[in-house]
């Protein structure tokens, strides 16, 4: 099959990548590896590469490209609901135990990634409170859906009292919960133990980029 050298480049450099990491590479990672000027150049060649029958896509899904044939190599992917962004705002929808289909977006991640666990869901960091963590607004993370946690965890929490959600850092304290930023200019601020629920457990994050 006729590729041009920019089309060839781009398809080792997916083949490469997926064997290396087990999930595909953004769009970004496509630019920067190959040397090529603009993402909009990007989305021609690997439209360019679907028409040819060597990838599919599906834009619905961050980093969804697909090889086709004897090429694909994501049988150990796991598909992870991604439930929308994490900031101040209403509580987040989980879905229920094992079902993912009922959600428009998703990602998928290498078993390598998430272990053993099940029940994960994505979600979107909005804001820059969890920098010293190296996650930074437009990541992604992963958590696992559960109330439990241990002190240091990072989790998604539901403050019941200001209507809110945020993803901090936990430490369960004599009379209270503090909920810790990872970001040296901002401070740690505390709840009631009646007053939040905690709603998924960090496992992993992606760069978005």
């Amino acid at each position: 099959m006729d590729l041009t050298s920019k089309q060839s480049k781009i398809f080792n450099f997916l083949k490469d990548f997926i064997l290396e990491k087990d999930y595909p590479p953004s769009i970004r990672d496509i630019q920067n590896h190959c040397d090529i000027s603009s993402t909009s150049v990007v989305d021609y060649n690997l439209k360019k590469l679907e028409e040819k029958g060597l990838i599919r896509r599906d834009k619905e899904i961050s980093r969804g490209i697909e090889l086709l044939g004897t090429n694909n190599m994501r049988s150990h992917t796991v598909r992870i609901p991604l439930l929308g962004k994490i900031a101040a705002g209403k509580p987040i929808v989980l879905p229920e135990e094992g079902v993912t289909d009922n959600f428009s977006n998703s990602i998928e991640l290498s078993r390598e990634q998430v272990g053993t666990k099940s029940d994960l869901f994505a979600l979107q960091i909005k804001g820059n409170s969890m920098i010293d963590a190296l996650i930074q607004d437009g990541d992604i993370i992963i958590l696992e859906k559960t109330n439990q946690f241990d002190n240091g965890d990072m989790v998604a929490v539901w403050i019941k009292s200001d209507n809110a959600t945020t993803f901090k850092r936990i430490y369960k304290l004599d009379n209270k919960i503090k909920l810790e930023p990872m970001n040296k200019r901002m401070k740690a601020f505390f709840v009631k133990p009646n007053d939040f629920n905690v709603q998924g457990r960090l496992v992993t994050s992606i760069r978005n980029w």
